[in-house]
């Protein structure tokens, strides 16, 4: 009887090492599916950063007169060869001849800027340059939107956003991936300032340039000062909307203030309107412009 039990409980154990080996081996065959242990969880994976492409091989610009160079080289005239965006003046050194080189920006750069342009007017432009798919788009407007006949005719600032917001929809339905640099607007009261005290000058602001900010530009009356600093503050206003516009863009990237903060000085401003920029202006313009574009990091 002894050795029969001690059999049997030989077998019994042999038995269930075999039922638990099959076990084990159909658990590895269809993968362990058991929790991960207490105090472990499963670590999601960062999701990658979005990466600026720091050498563009092609390049529009949409915008208004200062990216057309007007009054650069003669007095009421556009001269895109000195334009900060696209122009071939080797004074300049366009921000397409920085990155493109002469010859490459000759051939993979286009302005579709227009003299006088408003943000309302940016949608087309840009419809007109995502033709030749560029992988760089400059944008520089707003001055007209705050350069009306008075105050009350400036572009109000919700207006203002829908349009720009409009234009960035219009590059992103047709690009979705296209870099996009924008520049603030400059800071027209410092504009006014420089250049009132040149003669030429205020006879050429006369003729309708900026009339809400320009006009009546030897006035220091309370209501003249008041009348500049509602301009002033729209175009702070109009800055703003750019810099949160373009944030939510992961392909944009807003100057940081650089041109609005930027101090034009008579070399830098048009010698027939003391307005516009210089050649001396588009090319400080087309140098910070460059500043932003080939930063490894956004402008703060």
């Amino acid at each position: 009887m002894r050795h029969r039990s001690h059999r049997s409980r030989a077998a019994l154990a042999i038995a269930s090492a075999a039922l638990l080996g099959v076990a084990v081996a159909g658990c590895d065959a269809v993968g362990d599916n058991s929790p991960a242990p207490r105090g472990t969880t499963a670590k999601a994976l960062p999701k990658p950063t979005p990466t600026w492409d720091r050498s563009p091989r092609s390049m529009a610009a949409v915008g208004d007169s200062i990216t057309r160079g007007f009054d650069a080289c003669t007095v009421l005239s556009d001269c895109p060869e000195v334009s900060w965006a696209t122009g071939s003046d080797t004074k300049v050194k366009s921000l397409a001849v920085r990155l493109l080189g002469q010859a490459g920006a000759a051939e993979r750069s286009w302005n579709y800027a227009v003299t006088g342009a408003r943000m309302e007017d940016l949608p087309d432009q840009m419809a007109q340059a995502v033709t030749n798919k560029p992988e760089l788009v400059t944008v520089m407007a707003g001055a007209n939107d705050a350069c009306r006949s008075s105050v009350s005719a400036m572009t109000p600032v919700a207006q203002f956003r829908t349009e720009f917001e409009d234009a960035m929809d219009t590059l992103r339905d047709a690009l979705p991936k296209t870099q996009v640099y924008v520049s603030s607007v400059p800071d027209l009261k410092r504009l006014w300032s420089e250049g009132r005290g040149n003669p030429l000058g205020k006879q050429i602001w006369k003729l309708g340039i900026c009339p809400s900010m320009l006009g009546d530009a030897d006035s220091l009356t309370t209501t003249a000062m008041r009348r500049r600093t509602t301009v002033q503050d729209r175009v702070e206003a109009y800055n703003q909307v750019l810099k949160e516009v373009c944030a939510k863009d992961q392909h944009c990237r807003f100057d940081g203030g650089a041109v609005f903060d930027y101090r034009f000085g008579t070399d830098q401003l048009s010698h027939w309107d003391w307005f516009h920029p210089s050649r001396d202006g588009q090319a400080r313009l087309a140098e910070m412009a460059y500043r932003v574009v080939t930063a490894t990091k956004p402008v703060s």
